[in-house]
């Protein structure tokens, strides 16, 4: 049999996961079994074992996966001019935008987590990955003065990952959840914690320049009153 090219190796690895992210939500990791992913992949199981020799593999495969997507959302987050709305719009594109399959996938590891030794190394790195991730954006941005954090930045960081398992537990299991009529009110929540700062140079830089009724404002009020009496 000829060797697949790298691109062909890739996409059909990444149709496996799909696959895979499709059984675990509709059948649950136990009950579903590799014969099932095969068929939705559409390979033999042959095929499937050259890139997985487990449904454990797989789950690793898809945290990896999750993991690179999640780097690549969060990356712009410590440059962006308005911090508040930079996480609401990651907070949409998990809890909003994306198919309902991957957070009843979630769960469903997650649960598995308790009980497998394997994949609870797999679901805890992930986790410990994202804490760690907004830990040390939220240090980096109350140490630049952009945010005034009510907690410490590990305390922080647990909260806001509190907030989104429960918002992606609510949508996997309640067919009414709206997750998009709740936003408002979660990035609010998020707000009050973070307490957010605009420096002067981004207010500047947003404004296209500080008028001169806000550098008045910006000076001392002593100073105002002594130049008003001159």
């Amino acid at each position: 049999m000829p060797k697949l090219k790298p691109d062909t190796q890739r996409a059909r690895r990444e149709a496996i996961l799909d696959a895979a992210e499709l059984c675990f939500a509709r059948s649950g990791f136990h009950r579903c079994t590799m014969q099932e992913i095969c068929r939705e992949a559409g390979i033999s199981p042959g095929a499937l074992y050259v890139y997985f020799a487990s449904k454990e593999d797989l789950i690793a495969g898809l945290a990896e996966r999750d993991r690179g997507a999640f780097q690549e959302r969060f990356a712009p987050l410590g440059e962006a001019m308005d911090i508040l709305n930079a996480l609401r719009v990651v907070g949409e594109q998990y809890f909003v935008e994306e198919p309902k399959h991957k957070r009843l996938m979630c769960v469903e590891i997650g649960v598995e987590s308790t009980r497998n030794e394997k994949v609870g190394e797999i679901f805890r790195s992930v986790d410990s990955f994202v804490h760690d991730s907004f830990s040390e954006l939220f240090r980096r941005l109350e140490k630049e003065g952009r945010i005034a954090p009510a907690f410490d930045a590990e305390t922080l960081a647990a909260l806001l990952c509190v907030i989104g398992d429960g918002m992606m537990w609510r949508r996997a299991i309640d067919p009414d959840f709206k997750p998009d009529s709740l936003m408002p009110a979660v990035t609010a929540v998020v707000g009050s914690l973070i307490n957010p700062k605009t420096s002067p140079s981004h207010k500047a830089d947003a404004a296209g320049g500080a008028s001169d009724d806000d550098a008045d404002e910006a000076q001392p009020a002593s100073t105002r009153e002594s130049e008003a009496s001159s």
